[in-house]
């Protein structure tokens, strides 16, 4: 497989390329399929047609890797925090965390549970082909932890980063019961047929440097370590969001590091570069116009070179209304631009 060749550094005849987000709105089949669903949470939790909007990157766009359709979130539903996607608002919990009751409370042992989850990855792991790699996925404790506390999406993390700074003891407390979830769950589902997975921490930029790493970073290198001490072989990729600031501190035993769109690559190939191999970075709405896309691509591929070292994707997730021409286009680009 052409991406897991790429994240162990080995030659490879193009650089590979994938997108966070390549199942999504932008596409009229995804969208037909979610109809079918009735809802985002049932098709989630449908393991045919979520293991079918998984694939249709791969037929359309004919990207070299699958990511599982799925949501960070379901984590903390199945640890018992009832959640539900409203229109125009995004996910939002019925209850919060806000004291040790509430995370005594929080099940535990639940990675056992999303059987669903592990019944996408199988189906999609029969039908995909060989030359094609399968990517798992989970949000970081802290991104997890956010919305358990907020109980929604937020832009100032109130109630998180109180409870940071006046109750810290508190916060690892519900950290280190999600990270031991977290590492369930990703065990399972290289079980069940991924060849990689990845870690999201969608709000790392929320944080102060030092508090991102006691808080943040401290335990995705947690999970990363029990992942690669049991599966030596299966990449993990770890993708902190905003951080740009802190990359001159990044270590830790996993082997790609994401760089998002508001990290230079040229800054993180100078930090990283030798030790991680290197995925991302184009920005997402360059996807709009066919020229700005190439002048990206162009852009990222003369720091990056055509040699060892580097996944070609987005810098964050793709946008519900991008031309899927465009997409299309993207792919057959990075792979003649970047032919050895």
């Amino acid at each position: 497989m052409i991406f897991i060749d790429a994240c162990k550094r080995k030659q490879t005849p193009y650089t590979p390329i994938w997108m966070m987000r390549q199942a999504g709105r932008y596409l009229e089949e995804y969208k037909e399929v979610r109809k079918e669903a009735g809802s985002f949470l049932e098709l989630c939790h449908n393991s045919t047609l979520a293991a079918k909007v998984t694939l249709q990157p791969i037929d359309i766009l004919d990207v070299d890797a699958a990511i599982i359709f799925s949501d960070i979130l379901v984590v903390p539903l199945e640890m018992g925090m009832p959640l539900e996607f409203l229109a125009g608002e995004g996910p939002k919990f019925s209850s919060r965390i806000s004291n040790e009751v509430d995370i005594k409370n929080l099940q535990i042992g639940i990675y056992k549970n999303l059987t669903y989850v592990y019944d996408t990855l199988s189906k999609v792991r029969h039908e995909l082909s060989s030359q094609k790699a399968l990517i798992g996925f989970c949000g970081s404790a802290w991104t997890l932890a956010t919305y358990m506390i907020e109980g929604e999406g937020s832009k100032t993390y109130t109630r998180s980063k109180k409870m940071l700074y006046k109750e810290p003891k508190l916060l690892h407390m519900l950290l280190q019961k999600i990270t031991d979830e977290l590492k369930g769950y990703l065990e399972m589902q290289i079980k069940a047929g991924a060849d990689a997975v990845m870690v999201f921490d969608s709000w790392a930029g929320a944080l102060e440097k030092e508090a991102y790493f006691e808080f943040s970073w401290k335990y995705m290198k947690e999970i990363a370590s029990h992942l690669k001490k049991k599966f030596p072989e299966v990449p993990v990729i770890l993708f902190p969001k905003g951080i740009v600031g802190y990359l001159d501190c990044i270590d830790g035993d996993f082997d790609v590091f994401g760089v998002d769109w508001g990290s230079p690559m040229q800054m993180a190939k100078h930090y990283l570069g030798e030790r991680y191999v290197l995925q991302g970075n184009l920005e997402p709405s360059r996807l709009y116009d066919r020229e700005s896309m190439e002048k990206g691509v162009d852009e990222i591929i003369a720091v990056m070179g055509k040699k060892e070292g580097h996944i070609f994707n987005l810098g964050h997730g793709m946008l519900p209304d991008l031309p899927r021409e465009n997409a299309i286009a993207l792919v057959q680009m990075v792979r003649e631009k970047t032919k050895r």
